[in-house]
């Protein structure tokens, strides 16, 4: 009998090399290349993609008739908000996250209530069986649901019982698992989730089912496989959050139907996860009275203004002094620094340094700048700042404080929680005055030094 002809694939990238090599010549990444048997090249092999290729005539732009997508509310208004509204019509999202991060909770949730307002749904699971998904049910309180639950990893047998059912809404948890009879490598490999993927998203747009895959991510955070899946899908959706902490995080990194960088905040309860509302409150310590090397700053999450408070501590260092910032670049601390030095007189050069955001939160936005600084002096002179007290703008090198984008609306939720006095770059100090809050406008780091020591 011939011997299979093997072929070495990588992990990371899909690329072949006839033999095995520690580095991949494709994309340079070391040891990802593994032993895999080579695909027969028979006539039906080379026709499988014969059906996702629909004939079309050329149209001018103008031409195409062009109507709203309409969305189909999930129920949870948090998840909603990342999505753009709700779930799309022969929509693909693509949700990714660590372990036990509550991926496969949310959208049981998620699947329950849209069955409940009238929705046709299908869930397929390859990670559990049917009684392990109804065992969750019951622990999160879902009572007498009719969702259609699917245990199966074939991909072939998927696609028939989304066309024999025809669901509006159908979720895959998760893609790693699906394999498809046409490829003789293992499920979850990069050709495996590659094809399946194509397949089930040629299917969601044929049919319009709406389609959610759950995806597995590496240990350094990147969701599983190709990179090409990320492009496939029309949303893309990250779960973060820490395991020791009940809030949960839902970003968008990619959405065709809506804004990019949203974020949904979600709490994790006996009863599975629920929206937070007012994420304010959790990224706020609840001090009685202000302390020293805190300031709060309004950031934006997409279109949400979240208030974060930024803590600073300074402490006398040795001869090499300590630079540490969670949540914040730590690149972007020590220039921040080198700034207070040169333009306002602020030494820290013998003292060790370590800023935080509270919350867990990560703040990649330079607006950040003013409200570091001023955490900073508070900390180096052991004097707080005023009670309600907040200051959002992004330091230059030169010493400006630069405007930073759509300040009028952080100032609005400022004031709507309660602060009273802000310190704002002079491009975003509001034309008409906000009731409650006393802004000061500057240009300068050293101006809002002297407006800081004037409290």
């Amino acid at each position: 009998m011939a011997k299979d002809k093997t072929i070495y694939t990588c992990n990371e990238c899909g690329g072949t090399t006839p033999k095995w090599l520690g580095k991949c010549p494709h994309c340079q990444a070391w040891n990802t290349v593994i032993e895999s048997v080579a695909e027969p090249s028979t006539a039906t092999k080379n026709n499988r993609f014969a059906s996702l290729a629909k004939t079309a005539e050329v149209v001018a732009l103008a031409d195409i008739e062009a109507t709203d997508m309409e969305r189909t509310p999930t129920g949870l208004d948090e998840l909603d908000r990342v999505l753009g509204g709700g779930i799309v019509e022969g929509g693909v999202v693509l949700i990714g996250g660590d372990p036990g991060i509550g991926k496969s909770t949310l959208l049981l949730q998620a699947l329950d209530a849209l069955q409940r307002s009238g929705q046709k749904t299908l869930y397929v699971t390859g990670e559990e069986s049917g009684a392990q998904v109804a065992l969750r049910s019951r622990r999160l309180g879902i009572v007498n649901s009719q969702v259609q639950v699917l245990a199966e990893i074939q991909l072939e047998k998927i696609l028939a019982t989304l066309q024999t059912h025809r669901p509006q809404i159908a979720v895959i948890d998760s893609i790693q698992t699906v394999y498809s009879d046409q490829l003789t490598s293992a499920p979850g490999s990069v050709a495996q989730v590659r094809e399946c993927a194509a397949h089930l998203t040629r299917a969601a747009k044929a049919s319009g089912v709406a389609i959610v895959l759950v995806g597995h991510v590496t240990k350094e955070g990147a969701l599983a496989g190709p990179r090409v899946l990320e492009h496939m899908v029309d949303t893309v959706l990250y779960f973060e959050g820490d395991t020791h902490s009940s809030f949960r995080l839902v970003r968008a990194i990619k959405n065709r139907f809506g804004a990019v960088n949203e974020i949904g905040v979600f709490a994790m309860t006996e009863h599975g996860l629920k929206g937070v509302s007012n994420p304010s409150a959790i990224f706020l310590s609840q001090h009685a009275e202000p302390v020293p090397g805190s300031c709060v700053m309004v950031t934006l999450e997409g279109t949400r203004p979240l208030l974060v408070e930024i803590q600073a501590l300074v402490d006398s260092g040795g001869p090499s002094p300590r630079r540490l910032s969670v949540g914040l670049d730590k690149d972007r601390l020590a220039m921040l620094l080198a700034v207070l030095h040169r333009h306002a007189g602020i030494a820290c050069m013998d003292q060790d340094v370590f800023v935080n955001a509270v919350g867990g939160v990560r703040i990649s936005e330079p607006a950040a700048d003013l409200a570091v600084l001023l955490s900073i002096t508070s900390s180096l002179r052991g004097k707080p700042l005023p009670k309600g007290f907040i200051a959002f703008g992004e330091v230059g090198l030169a010493g400006e404080v630069r405007p930073a984008p759509r300040g009028q609306e952080r100032l609005k939720e400022a004031a709507k929680l309660g602060f009273s006095v802000a310190i704002v770059p002079k491009a975003n100090a509001p034309k008409k005055p906000i009731e409650g809050l006393t802004i000061h406008a500057v240009e300068r780091v050293e101006q809002a030094m002297e407006v800081v020591r004037g409290f």
